[in-house]
């Protein structure tokens, strides 16, 4: 069998062709772990929320226990009792 030789071109080509395989498999890798990291940063997030939810219950019951039932003003700091 004869041995053929590329063109200078078409081995370019494919030497291309195999550099975009490799930066696209990087790309899918960093894109990966942005994924990870963001769905980590996510649960992280959600549980502060829950943390925050709880806090706010007990603070809540709190001024409820002391103040009875009634709407507070966050502008003046005043306690509006229900009727």
């Amino acid at each position: 069998m004869e041995e053929k030789v590329l063109t200078n071109s078409e081995v370019s080509g494919l030497k291309d062709l195999k550099q975009q395989y490799r930066d696209l498999t990087e790309a899918i890798g960093v894109i990966g772990m942005q994924k990870l990291s963001l769905e980590l940063k996510h649960e992280q997030l959600k549980e502060k929320l829950k943390s925050l939810q709880q806090e706010e219950i007990k603070l809540a019951k709190e001024l409820e226990e002391k103040y009875g039932n009634g709407e507070i003003s966050l502008e003046t700091g005043k306690f509006l009792p229900s009727k």
